[in-house]
């Protein structure tokens, strides 16, 4: 482009627009306008997310000590500023202590079931492959992770790894239609298979038709041949609903999942499946019931009423 008086000035209103945008930007904190765009960049933009950010890092903090070193801006201004910095701060802190307690229970789940397991980041989620219920995570080929894999958390099955790239993967959750996983239930070990209904509970078709089921019954992954694309042991849910039994061949439960798969965060890759099936033991801790308050009740009797033998001699 030539140096001439218009490109300056379009030079100069590219700057004024990118700083405006900043501002309003910083300012709106968590309900920033902008955030919208900045959401959906990083579902298109998901798989490469994780390279990208280590070069978009050093731009924002060049960009803040530009901001924080002017010094024309007002005291207004600077403290909007360090109020904003300060809940970035302890909105950092609160996510590596939640951060660092999903890892935990997930570290607990795999030692209790003997799995081998790659712990990843979810980078993005969304629509890919032609799935409607995915995330990608941040590990891939070159961490040893493959097709058909189990995906679980620390509270339970997440999904199943289906597309590998060098450095990403993209894993169907347990929650897609087209998911379907074999089921053992806890105590009577009646097999099923499990398949997703998107934001509802899972719907489990028993091969027994006649089994005694009832709500609150827990549900664990029955194993796959080779232990893949499953391995067994892994968390499922909890029954919510049995449809009556209506002497069929199958019978039909509700299943609410034990992962939540709108705020999935920290997951692990099964790399190394258990050599001996761990069955219901890593299930978690039957919840105490309530005790329920009595009431005792004491009857005091009364006085009795004088006869009227008593009356007439007392008169």
């Amino acid at each position: 482009m030539r140096d001439t008086r218009e490109s300056r000035l379009l030079l100069v209103l590219l700057i004024a627009i990118a700083f405006a945008l900043i501002t309003v930007d910083i300012r709106g904190g968590e309900d920033s306008p902008v955030d919208g765009a900045r959401q959906a960049a990083a579902t298109v933009f998901g798989p490469i997310e994780s390279g990208v950010s280590a070069a978009v890092d050093p731009v924002g903090n060049a960009v803040s000590a530009i901001r924080e070193s002017g010094e024309r801006h007002d005291r207004l201004a600077v403290l909007e500023e360090e109020n904003a910095a300060l809940k970035a701060r302890l909105g950092s802190d609160d996510r590596s202590r939640s951060r660092l307690k999903q890892l935990d229970k997930m570290l607990k789940i795999a030692g209790q079931g003997q799995y081998g397991i790659k712990g990843a980041e979810v980078i993005a989620i969304g629509a890919a492959q032609g799935f409607s219920w995915t995330i990608t995570i941040d590990v891939g080929a070159d961490d040893g992770i493959k097709r058909d894999m189990t995906v679980l958390n620390g509270d339970g099955l997440v999904g199943r790894v289906t597309t590998v790239g060098p450095e990403t993967a993209t894993v169907l959750l347990a929650s897609d239609p087209d998911f379907t996983v074999g089921t053992r239930m806890e105590a009577s070990d009646e097999l099923g298979f499990a398949s997703g209904q998107g934001d509802r509970p899972l719907r489990v078709e028993l091969l027994n038709g006649k089994a005694e089921v009832k709500k609150g019954d827990r549900l664990v992954t029955f194993g796959s041949q080779a232990d893949r694309p499953f391995v067994p042991g892994v968390p499922v849910g909890v029954v919510s609903r049995v449809d009556p039994s209506g002497g069929g061949l199958t019978r039909t439960l509700y299943v609410t999942p034990y992962a939540a798969f709108s705020k999935l965060d920290i997951v692990g890759v099964v790399v190394e499946a258990p050599k001996k099936d761990p069955r219901d033991t890593v299930l978690p801790p039957k919840p105490k019931p309530t005790p329920r308050p009595t009431v005792t009740v004491t009857v005091t009797p009364s006085a009795e009423a004088p006869s009227d033998g008593q009356n007439q001699q007392e008169q």
